[in-house]
């Protein structure tokens, strides 16, 4: 049994002689000019143990990090999002988004051969899971370019408005966030707030359009939101639809309501996927976004379309003088019109639905009537006074289709 032993004991002794022999060849050969620099291989060498325990250390770090969500979790503690830092969302603003939108929305409008428009479309539908079969023109070929094939309208009676719901689904998509307005605040997703005046500005419904100012003021929270308020006891409601690439991009009247007044807000086209919304504080009061204000049986209401990036182009039916995503704007800046006039604007587009002119009281809509559209997918914020009776009929994270109830009383 010894000498078994004995022998591969002097066969490992042999191999390793050899492997010593070889690196030191090696190394010979590379000091005679026959390949890279020797202190190329020692500096890998010494980066590589680094790389290795910084590596460790940051899935290590990561893993912690899991592991204390999935316990909070199990104790039934919602963790709070992991915010973007001021670097972080900077860096991200400096992108030229609404450059590459612009760009998006010229390619959009370029007519496609006819050869290419079912590759190219059948393609959309896979990636984004699109339902043809609820379109009004269900052929492929018959959408000259990408803008005719994105907002396309849906057969009708595709989606049914209830009756019996005050207050409906105003698009398809997901439901990002619903609730009360507590304190000013409200959220973008669940633990990410952002304030009522950033993200409507000062409160000037019927008084001369602004044409380019900001609120010089910082109004308390609170305050304000009691400012929208018209009856005494009630409250202020709101909810985010997320609508997706796939979506059905055209968004309607989720009430009967008067819109009195548009503001619109230039800026950045940041995207507003949940996984972002999630991370940017505030993100709806940064990008570009068209606040439609005015009043319903109780109380304030209002309707706030939210750009993203390649959504830079937000069309409002009744209003044609609304241009978003222009190549300049100031920050901080907006710009008013109001609907109470009687200058305002009686929808010439064969698409604008048929609204009712209350000459000095504004716009009547009627609830599922057409109001607007998207170039592609992005967010639309409900805002809405009710009684404290009002109760939301839905759940954040659900999806939600146009005309669907949000909630009773």
């Amino acid at each position: 049994m010894a000498a078994p032993v004995r022998q591969l004991s002097r066969s490992s002794d042999i191999l390793l002689k050899r492997s010593h022999l070889i690196w030191k060849g090696t190394q010979r050969l590379l000091s005679n000019g026959r390949a890279p620099a020797p202190h190329f291989l020692q500096a890998r060498s010494r980066l590589l143990p680094l790389l290795v325990f910084s590596g460790t250390g940051y899935l290590g770090y990561d893993q912690y990090g899991r592991y204390q969500d999935r316990r909070l979790a199990e104790l039934g503690i919602e963790a709070p999002p992991p915010l973007a830092s001021d670097n972080q969302v900077a860096l991200y603003r400096s992108i030229p988004t609404r450059l590459v939108s612009r760009a998006w929305g010229r390619l959009n409008r370029v007519e496609l051969p006819a050869w290419l428009r079912k590759p190219v479309y059948r393609l959309y539908i896979w990636t984004f899971g699109v339902n043809m079969k609820e379109a009004e023109v269900e052929d492929l070929a018959s959408y000259r370019n990408l803008g005719e094939f994105f907002r396309r309208p849906l057969k009708p009676h595709t989606r049914p408005v209830c009756p019996s719901s005050c207050v409906i689904s105003p698009a398809d998509g997901r439901v990002l966030h619903c609730g009360r307005v507590v304190n000013g605040e409200l959220e973008q997703v669940k633990g990410v707030t952002y304030k009522l005046h950033d993200f409507l500005g000062p409160i000037t419904w019927g008084s001369t359009p602004n044409t380019g100012g900001h609120d010089p003021s910082l109004p308390d929270p609170a305050a304000f939101e009691e400012q929208l308020l018209c009856s005494p006891g009630n409250q202020l409601y709101h909810c985010v639809v997320y609508l997706a690439p796939g979506d059905y991009h055209r968004f309607h009247s989720p009430a009967d309501w008067t819109i009195e007044h548009r503001r619109h807000f230039p800026g950045p086209l940041l995207s507003v996927s949940p996984s972002v919304a999630r991370r940017v504080r505030s993100l709806f009061c940064v990008n570009e976004r068209v606040a439609l204000a005015g009043r319903w049986q109780h109380g304030f209401f209002s309707l706030v379309a939210v750009g993203a990036t390649n959504v830079g182009s937000i069309r409002i039916y009744c209003d044609q003088e609304l241009q978003t995503n222009a190549p300049r704007y100031t920050t901080g800046s907006y710009n008013d019109r109001s609907y109470t006039s009687p200058l305002a604007a009686s929808p010439s587009s064969p698409l604008a639905p048929s609204q009712e002119e209350l000459p000095g009281i504004g716009l009547a809509l009627r609830k599922g009537e057409p109001l607007g559209e998207f170039n592609l997918g992005s967010t639309v914020v409900l805002l809405f006074e009710a009684p404290p009776d009002f109760s939301f009929s839905l759940k954040p994270g659900q999806p939600i289709r146009f005309g669907q109830p949000l909630g009773s009383l």
